[in-house]
């Protein structure tokens, strides 16, 4: 008993040995079992642009068609995956556990359509660890539940030409309010398809023009799709949705009156 108890402490020790001196997790991000901060960075006042698109460089410009930029304090936590786990995998678990601890997605991209890897890794994140081959990658961009509305977190993964995996996360604690940030129709989309489930839970029961027509964007991007709305606000949703161009048929009341808006994907 006592050589199994030492051998965990040896263990837990040795796990905090292999990360980066003076490095730690970010408090909104479990870290991934068994991972390793191989970069850390903390500092105090930084000016971030935060893609919401695809990104490409013309005439030597980086290029996107939405971005956020903020400014604040910007920790960042890069991470070297177990040999045995894919950064596809952490990246959906830190997607999950994120949602699940009502962050809202502001957008979501994954393999080429996210553009070169080399640009995110370079001039985005500024970390040449990540860099890989296109299609080994994904991006995400959330904003933080309350009392951290006015923070962002950015996630990005990449499986390197070794098939090492790695996982960024970097999060920027703005030094004025965000104010509204919307989403991108195809992010919503994306989730909508993955999880089954968009949960929308600072919207409010009056709908709003620039969220429904967001919404409805969303919704045409697939015109087979059908949804049930539920919340204490969902028959106005519905009704907002439909003046949009949105089929009423393909909109059902779902249950529930809880503050905001849920979707549900009906099959």
């Amino acid at each position: 008993m006592r050589l199994m108890i030492l051998a965990g402490v040896l263990l837990a020790v040795a796990a905090q040995a292999a990360d980066l001196p003076d490095s730690h997790d970010l408090a909104a991000l479990p870290r991934f079992p068994h991972a390793e901060i191989v970069d850390f960075r903390d500092v105090p006042d930084q000016e971030r642009t935060y893609p919401q698109a695809s990104i490409r460089r013309i005439s030597n410009q980086l290029r996107m068609e939405r971005k956020i930029e903020v400014e604040g304090r910007q920790t960042a936590v890069t991470y070297r995956l177990p040999s045995d786990h894919s950064s596809t995998e952490a990246f959906d678990r830190a997607r999950r556990d994120l949602l699940a601890g009502g962050a809202e997605l502001l957008y979501w991209c994954q393999g080429r359509d996210c553009g070169s890897s080399s640009l995110w890794a370079n001039a985005i994140f500024g970390n040449s660890k990540l860099y890989g081959p296109d299609e080994q990658q994904a991006y995400l961009l959330l904003r933080l539940a309350e009392p951290q509305q006015d923070s962002v977190l950015a996630i990005y993964s990449i499986t390197r030409g070794n098939r090492r995996g790695y996982l960024h996360a970097e999060q920027l604690d703005a030094a004025k309010p965000l104010g509204e940030l919307l989403p991108t129709p195809d992010t919503l989309m994306r989730e909508l398809k993955s999880s089954g489930i968009l949960r929308l839970a600072r919207l409010p029961a009056e709908p709003s023009e620039a969220w429904a027509t967001l919404l409805a964007r969303c919704l045409n991007l697939d015109s087979t799709l059908r949804v049930s709305l539920a919340g204490e606000g969902a028959d106005a949703w519905r009704e907002a949705l439909a003046s949009q161009g949105v089929r009423a048929s393909r909109l059902e009341l779902g249950e529930g009156v809880e503050p905001g808006l849920q979707l549900n994907l009906l099959h």
